[in-house]
């Protein structure tokens, strides 16, 4: 049997607190198979039906009688399928059905008739596909479907216009429909332990986004428009990037011709078209200048790969791929850079960056 999957507590909405007690039968941890009797002759009373941990392997067809059950959980049972009754309970607003044996071919057609549904959490099951039900959840703001085997999602996740929580952590994702940026309402996008390899630019339009994990994925690079997120939140560690950019780069060392053609572009020898060979006069003409302000230096064909600290919410520095003229460059020195001011300011910026790639 599969471990079961933690995830993030889903938020209740605040209208799932208007129950009190009364209404609330909590037959959690009670070694059930099945619901008793006792309850079902309570159907019209209760408003929230708590079933977890119990060794149920499949709701009874009377399940359908809770008219007034806004909140139903069945989480750690062992069931591997859904019944059509559940579409009856259309006053639902939160359906817990996580750490399950439950499939794409485990949930009702008609699911899309719960017009209430607001929270959604099938976390920890062997969902192989994105059931397209989901999709047509018009009122879904919070979906945690983690701890799954998704491939891919499907481009009519779009339709989710209200989703505010995407959890989607511990799939096997290598890519994110560019339709997730039609999910402007999502202040928390969760898409950790998957193997992703890139972004879509689309992110961009997430503008109410909060929270963004990526961290143990396969990505390499960033889309450069993260920058314009206002993230309270961000993970990337246990990526390649991360190692990319944290780690220190094999670095080839300049030629005898570019240690000769940066002399002569950073001491400004004066040369005219005749004095040179067109050729070299083309290589000259191709000198960089290295983005470290403190330094004077040019590169040609030899650089390092280093990072740009972009600010990034007030709260990190994101790192964007930068070249330097040399290591020791990064690094401020004083014989390569025109300055050797304090690297206070460097080493803040790594600080920063480290909580970002690092955790």
């Amino acid at each position: 049997m599969a471990a079961a999957y933690d995830d993030t507590s889903y938020s209740s909405s605040s209208s799932d607190s208007e129950y009190s007690r009364e209404h609330l039968e909590d037959l959690s941890y009670g070694n059930l198979d099945t619901i008793p009797e006792c309850t079902l002759q309570r159907t019209n009373s209760i408003h929230s039906l708590q079933l977890d941990n119990n060794d149920i392997t499949s709701l009874p067809c009377s399940i359908g009688l809770f008219k007034k059950l806004i909140v139903l959980d069945i989480s750690s049972n062992k069931m591997t399928f859904i019944p059509d009754e559940i579409c009856q309970l259309t006053k639902m607003r939160t359906l817990i059905a996580k750490n399950n044996h439950l499939t794409t071919a485990s949930f009702p057609k008609g699911l899309s008739s719960l017009k209430s549904l607001e929270v959604l959490n099938v976390s920890g099951n062997h969902l192989e596909i994105f059931p397209t039900q989901f999709t047509l959840l018009e009122k879904l703001q919070v979906l945690h479907i983690g701890g799954n085997v998704l491939k891919k999602l499907p481009s009519s996740i779009k339709a989710l216009s209200k989703l505010e929580v995407l959890y989607l952590g511990g799939n096997c994702l290598s890519e994110i429909p560019a339709e997730v940026g039609n999910l402007e309402m999502l202040t928390s996008l969760v898409l950790c332990d998957n193997r992703l390899q890139s972004l879509p630019p689309t992110l961009i339009n997430l503008h109410r986004l909060r929270s963004l994990s990526l961290h143990n994925n396969q990505l390499s690079t960033l889309p450069t428009e993260i920058v314009a997120l206002n993230l309270v939140e961000l993970s990337l560690r246990n990526n390649p990037l991360v190692n990319r950019f944290v780690e220190d780069l094999v670095y080839n060392p300049p030629s005898l011709m570019e240690l000769a053609g940066r002399v002569i572009k950073i001491e400004k020898i004066v040369y005219t078209e005749e004095d040179l060979p067109r050729c070299l006069v083309s290589y000259l003409d191709s000198a960089q200048r290295c983005v470290n302000p403190k330094c004077k230096g040019v590169y040609f064909s030899s650089r390092v790969e280093q990072v740009k600290f972009v600010d990034f919410c007030g709260k990190y520095r994101l790192p964007l791929l930068q070249y330097l003229c040399s290591p020791n460059c990064s690094a401020a020195s004083p014989s390569v850079c025109a300055s050797s001011e304090s690297e206070d300011e460097e080493g803040s910026a790594m600080s920063r960056m480290r909580r970002v790639l690092l955790g």
